[in-house]
Protein backbone atom coordinates (compact mmCIF):
# COMPACT_ATOMS: atom_id res chain seq x y z
CA UNK A 1 0.00 0.00 0.00
CA UNK A 2 1.12 3.52 -0.60
CA UNK A 3 1.69 5.92 2.21
CA UNK A 4 -0.88 8.78 2.22
CA UNK A 5 1.90 11.26 2.91
CA UNK A 6 3.61 10.26 -0.34
CA UNK A 7 0.53 10.90 -2.49
CA UNK A 8 -0.26 14.30 -0.97
CA UNK A 9 0.66 17.08 -3.41
CA UNK A 10 3.50 19.29 -2.32
CA UNK A 11 2.81 22.98 -2.12
CA UNK A 12 6.09 23.94 -3.76
CA UNK A 13 5.16 22.10 -6.95
CA UNK A 14 3.24 25.04 -8.38
CA UNK A 15 6.10 27.42 -7.74
CA UNK A 16 8.69 25.05 -9.17
CA UNK A 17 6.55 24.41 -12.23
CA UNK A 18 6.03 28.14 -12.79
CA UNK A 19 9.76 28.88 -12.45
CA UNK A 20 10.56 26.05 -14.85
CA UNK A 21 8.05 27.39 -17.38
CA UNK A 22 9.44 30.93 -17.08
CA UNK A 23 13.00 29.68 -17.67
CA UNK A 24 11.88 27.58 -20.65
CA UNK A 25 9.99 30.55 -22.13
CA UNK A 26 13.09 32.73 -21.74
CA UNK A 27 15.16 30.10 -23.55
CA UNK A 28 12.55 29.93 -26.30
CA UNK A 29 12.59 33.71 -26.70
CA UNK A 30 16.37 33.61 -27.26
CA UNK A 31 16.44 30.62 -29.59
CA UNK A 32 16.41 32.65 -32.82
CA UNK A 33 19.34 34.76 -31.62
CA UNK A 34 21.46 31.87 -30.38
CA UNK A 35 20.95 29.25 -33.10
CA UNK A 36 20.15 29.92 -36.76
CA UNK A 37 18.20 28.10 -39.43
CA UNK A 38 19.15 28.25 -43.07
CA UNK A 39 16.06 29.43 -44.96
CA UNK A 40 16.67 26.94 -47.82
CA UNK A 41 16.58 23.79 -45.70
CA UNK A 42 13.00 23.85 -44.40
CA UNK A 43 11.59 21.41 -46.88
CA UNK A 44 14.64 19.28 -47.55
CA UNK A 45 16.21 16.31 -45.87
CA UNK A 46 18.88 18.62 -44.47
CA UNK A 47 16.43 20.21 -42.04
CA UNK A 48 17.46 17.78 -39.29
CA UNK A 49 21.09 18.82 -39.75
CA UNK A 50 20.36 22.50 -39.08
CA UNK A 51 22.15 23.95 -36.03
CA UNK A 52 18.89 25.22 -34.50
CA UNK A 53 16.69 22.19 -35.16
CA UNK A 54 17.42 19.94 -32.18
CA UNK A 55 17.84 22.77 -29.66
CA UNK A 56 14.50 24.09 -30.98
CA UNK A 57 12.83 20.73 -30.49
CA UNK A 58 14.23 20.51 -26.97
CA UNK A 59 13.22 24.03 -25.94
CA UNK A 60 9.75 23.78 -27.48
CA UNK A 61 9.35 20.49 -25.63
CA UNK A 62 10.43 22.17 -22.41
CA UNK A 63 7.80 24.87 -22.89
CA UNK A 64 5.02 22.40 -23.75
CA UNK A 65 5.84 20.08 -20.87
CA UNK A 66 6.25 23.10 -18.61
CA UNK A 67 2.70 24.21 -19.44
CA UNK A 68 1.41 20.70 -18.74
CA UNK A 69 3.39 20.64 -15.48
CA UNK A 70 1.97 24.01 -14.36
CA UNK A 71 -1.59 22.90 -15.13
CA UNK A 72 -1.12 19.59 -13.33
CA UNK A 73 0.56 21.19 -10.34
CA UNK A 74 -2.11 23.89 -10.16
CA UNK A 75 -4.86 21.27 -10.08
CA UNK A 76 -3.11 19.21 -7.41
CA UNK A 77 -1.71 22.13 -5.44
CA UNK A 78 -1.84 22.28 -1.71
CA UNK A 79 -3.25 25.37 -0.04
CA UNK A 80 0.11 26.51 1.25
CA UNK A 81 1.80 27.28 -2.09
CA UNK A 82 2.01 31.01 -1.50
CA UNK A 83 3.09 30.53 2.11
CA UNK A 84 5.87 28.26 0.92
CA UNK A 85 6.92 30.82 -1.71
CA UNK A 86 7.11 33.45 1.02
CA UNK A 87 9.16 31.02 3.11
CA UNK A 88 11.60 30.54 0.22
CA UNK A 89 11.95 34.31 -0.21
CA UNK A 90 12.65 34.99 3.48
CA UNK A 91 16.46 34.77 3.10
CA UNK A 92 16.29 37.70 0.68
CA UNK A 93 15.47 39.88 3.68
CA UNK A 94 19.04 39.42 4.91
CA UNK A 95 20.37 40.38 1.49
CA UNK A 96 18.48 43.66 1.86
CA UNK A 97 19.84 44.13 5.40
CA UNK A 98 23.37 43.60 4.08
CA UNK A 99 22.92 46.04 1.21
CA UNK A 100 21.60 48.72 3.59
CA UNK A 101 24.64 48.07 5.79
CA UNK A 102 26.98 48.41 2.80
CA UNK A 103 25.45 51.78 1.94
CA UNK A 104 25.37 52.90 5.60
CA UNK A 105 29.09 52.37 6.28
CA UNK A 106 30.29 55.25 4.08
CA UNK A 107 27.69 57.54 5.64
CA UNK A 108 27.92 56.67 9.35
CA UNK A 109 31.35 55.10 9.55
CA UNK A 110 32.31 51.50 10.19
CA UNK A 111 31.94 51.65 13.98
CA UNK A 112 28.52 53.28 14.17
CA UNK A 113 27.05 51.33 11.25
CA UNK A 114 28.32 48.00 12.59
CA UNK A 115 27.05 48.57 16.11
CA UNK A 116 23.65 49.79 14.89
CA UNK A 117 23.24 46.87 12.50
CA UNK A 118 24.35 44.30 15.06
CA UNK A 119 21.71 45.59 17.48
CA UNK A 120 19.07 45.84 14.74
CA UNK A 121 19.73 42.28 13.51
CA UNK A 122 19.70 40.92 17.06
CA UNK A 123 16.35 42.65 17.60
CA UNK A 124 15.09 41.25 14.27
CA UNK A 125 16.21 37.77 15.29
CA UNK A 126 13.99 38.00 18.35
CA UNK A 127 16.41 39.06 21.07
CA UNK A 128 14.57 41.78 22.98
CA UNK A 129 16.29 41.94 26.36
CA UNK A 130 18.65 44.80 27.14
CA UNK A 131 21.35 42.25 28.01
CA UNK A 132 21.21 40.57 24.59
CA UNK A 133 21.07 43.86 22.70
CA UNK A 134 24.03 45.10 24.75
CA UNK A 135 25.94 41.93 23.89
CA UNK A 136 25.14 42.52 20.22
CA UNK A 137 26.53 46.06 20.50
CA UNK A 138 29.67 44.75 22.23
CA UNK A 139 30.05 42.13 19.51
CA UNK A 140 29.84 44.87 16.87
CA UNK A 141 32.46 46.89 18.75
CA UNK A 142 34.67 43.79 18.96
CA UNK A 143 34.33 43.16 15.24
CA UNK A 144 35.35 46.74 14.47
CA UNK A 145 38.32 46.56 16.82
CA UNK A 146 39.50 43.28 15.35
CA UNK A 147 39.18 44.36 11.71
CA UNK A 148 40.25 48.00 11.94
CA UNK A 149 42.80 47.90 14.75
CA UNK A 150 44.19 44.37 14.99
CA UNK A 151 44.04 43.40 11.31
CA UNK A 152 44.53 46.95 9.93
CA UNK A 153 41.80 46.55 7.33
CA UNK A 154 41.48 49.83 5.44
CA UNK A 155 37.84 50.92 5.50
CA UNK A 156 37.02 54.50 4.51
CA UNK A 157 35.73 56.78 7.24
CA UNK A 158 32.11 57.79 7.30
CA UNK A 159 30.72 61.12 6.17
CA UNK A 160 29.52 61.70 9.74
CA UNK A 161 33.17 61.94 10.84
CA UNK A 162 33.45 65.26 8.98
CA UNK A 163 31.35 66.90 11.72
CA UNK A 164 33.89 65.98 14.42
CA UNK A 165 36.78 68.20 15.55
CA UNK A 166 40.02 67.60 13.60
CA UNK A 167 41.88 65.54 16.21
CA UNK A 168 38.89 63.35 17.02
CA UNK A 169 38.04 62.96 13.30
CA UNK A 170 41.54 61.69 12.51
CA UNK A 171 41.43 59.29 15.46
CA UNK A 172 38.02 57.91 14.40
CA UNK A 173 39.05 57.52 10.75
CA UNK A 174 42.26 55.67 11.66
CA UNK A 175 40.89 53.48 14.44
CA UNK A 176 37.14 53.12 13.92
Amino acid sequence: MSDPAETKPRSGGVIFAALFLICAALLLSQLGEQAKFSSKAWLTKKMFAQPAFWPGVAVIGMVLFGVVHVIGAWRARAEGAMAEAAFWLRPLEYLIWFMVYVFAVPQFGYLLATVIFMVALAFRAGYRSARMLGLAALTGLGIVLIFKTALSVKIPGGAVYEALPDALRNFMIVNF
